[in-house]
């Protein structure tokens, strides 16, 4: 409760309206109220724009759900949902080239995610404390980074050198650690009260207990954001796959799709039912696209309100 609310009312005073948990802050004295017509336009304009991104999603879901004799019907892309059916997924999953891919994606994305942020966060803290060991050279080496670097060939040849090719660690150790989420990290470890570090040091706590013990529990907005940009990365990356890796079995889910979207490849184990009229080419193409889509979808909601607090603390400080 604000002190406005706790305020005595003088007569002839209208007590003051608390604030609900859904209505809206307070406006500033300096910005006026709004009027009808601007309103009227801003949902008029966040209509349209959620329209333009929905609408096609629908489209893919709905026709990655239709059987064939609808999506026949329909000349191709289905709009209004008739005889929904499952079974696109249920043959992409029962086992093949697709199921295959996706697992693969996934164990790409889970060791990627975590080994790239587990050398972000101890990069990142090394570079927060002022009084360590090359401080000041490694950052700047670490910015030159973004600015200057080796080319296509040189970066083939290094891996190739290393006898990363067809292997999946060519898939994680090239793109492994992002220098912009090292900044962000660094700034909003920076921010943190020095004060609260010193008295972990009288106690006698070193430098991982303070990482383990203050700083990580403090950082959970930050991490949370540079956790997702690091598993959006993995998942939707293809680039990687296509010049590193032959044994089409090693493709993850994303070349899978180019292949099936663009190259017009039927995927190993379907060509029979698809041949034979029972399932829709297009209907597996979209069904794939669902599933490349489908984790994004899922967690980016979770760390949504992390955005704020996470990325403008730890772009901002430092």
């Amino acid at each position: 409760m604000t002190a406005v609310a706790d305020r005595p009312v003088a007569a002839g005073e209208r007590q003051p309206r608390r604030p609900s948990r859904w209505s809206a802050p307070p406006r500033p004295v300096w910005e006026e109220t709004p009027r009808r017509a601007g309103l009227a336009g801003k949902g008029l304009v966040l209509g349209l724009a959620c329209f333009a991104i929905l609408f096609p999603l629908w489209i893919v879901v709905v026709t990655s759900l239709s059987p064939k004799k609808t999506i026949d019907a329909t000349g191709g892309l289905v709009v209004i949902p008739k005889g929904l059916t499952l079974v696109a997924y249920r043959e992409l999953l029962s086992g093949g080239q697709v199921q295959r891919a996706a697992l693969v994606s996934i164990g790409v994305t889970v060791v990627g995610t975590l080994f790239s942020m587990a050398v972000s966060v101890l990069c990142a803290y090394g570079l927060s404390r002022r009084g360590s060991l090359g401080h000041r050279w490694i950052l700047l080496t670490l910015l030159a980074t973004m600015f200057f670097g080796a080319g296509l060939i040189p970066t083939y040849l290094l891996v190739q050198a290393l006898g990363l090719t067809d292997t999946y660690l060519a898939l994680i150790l090239p793109s492994a650690v992002s220098v912009f989420n090292i900044l962000v990290l660094r700034g909003f470890f920076m921010g943190i009260s020095p004060e609260l570090i010193d008295s972990a040091r009288i106690d006698g706590a070193g430098d991982w207990r303070i990482l383990w013990r203050i700083v990580l529990p403090l950082s959970r907005a930050v991490l949370a954001v540079i956790t997702l940009f690091y598993a959006v990365g993995y998942w939707s990356a293809w680039f990687n796959a296509s010049i590193y890796l032959t044994d089409q079995d090693m493709m993850p889910l994303q070349n899978v799709m180019i292949q099936l979207v663009q190259k017009q490849q039927r995927p190993v184990g379907l060509s029979a039912q698809i041949n034979t009229g029972q399932l829709s080419p297009l209907a597996i193409q979209m069904a794939v696209m669902v599933m490349a889509l489908l984790p994004v979808a899922v967690l980016s909601p979770f760390v949504q309100r992390h955005f704020k607090k996470g990325m403008l603390t730890g772009a901002v400080k430092g």
